[in-house]
């Protein structure tokens, strides 16, 4: 695997090295000793999966509240999506600022999100299915977002939302909270 760090402090993408010969391929898509090696966060105590049927779909920008903060491990299964981490760690020097990577079934990446960011996608396809490794047990008590277009995050979304949840929809803006 390659895990390259990204211009957000704790933000990895990880590309797999595939092996591939007439069958097609095969690559490791984690290894607990070489995200160790890295300083990663390398144990989960959950998966979850996220099916996305129209292009547009908006999740997010959610986060967990210390001391049950989240760090992740995302990868696109099917189709793409434009993945975006938000980071809210007080006193960093990034604090607020966002980064978005895309990631596709296509291209393989993962994106590695510490605890203390927030996160959210928007789906590139229809029928775009992402899967999530989390390093603790939900704890919906904690669970907490941003709102996809507060002012204060100046985000670009690449598409129209056409799907998003009330929820996502109407969390406040950050600013003063």
């Amino acid at each position: 695997m390659i895990f390259e760090p990204l211009e957000l402090p704790g933000l990895y993408r990880i590309s797999p090295e595939p092996h591939a010969d007439a069958r097609g391929l095969f690559a490791r898509t984690f290894c607990e000793d070489e995200f160790s090696a890295h300083g990663l966060t390398a144990r989960f105590a959950q998966s979850s999966v996220s099916f996305n049927a129209k292009r547009g779909t908006l999740r997010g920008l959610h986060f967990a509240r210390d001391p049950h903060a989240e760090t992740k491990l995302v990868r696109c299964t099917a189709g793409a999506i434009h993945d975006v981490a938000v980071d809210l760690r007080p006193g960093s020097p990034t604090y607020l600022r966002a980064l978005a990577v895309t990631l596709s079934a296509e291209n393989r990446h993962a994106l590695y999100i510490p605890a203390g960011f927030a996160h959210g996608f928007q789906a590139l396809q229809d029928a775009t299915e992402v899967l999530y490794m989390i390093d603790r047990p939900f704890m919906a008590g904690a669970a907490d977002g941003l709102r996809w277009d507060d002012p204060a995050l100046d985000l670009t979304w690449p598409a129209p939302v056409t799907v998003i949840s009330e929820r996502d929809r109407t969390y406040p803006d950050w600013t003063g909270r």
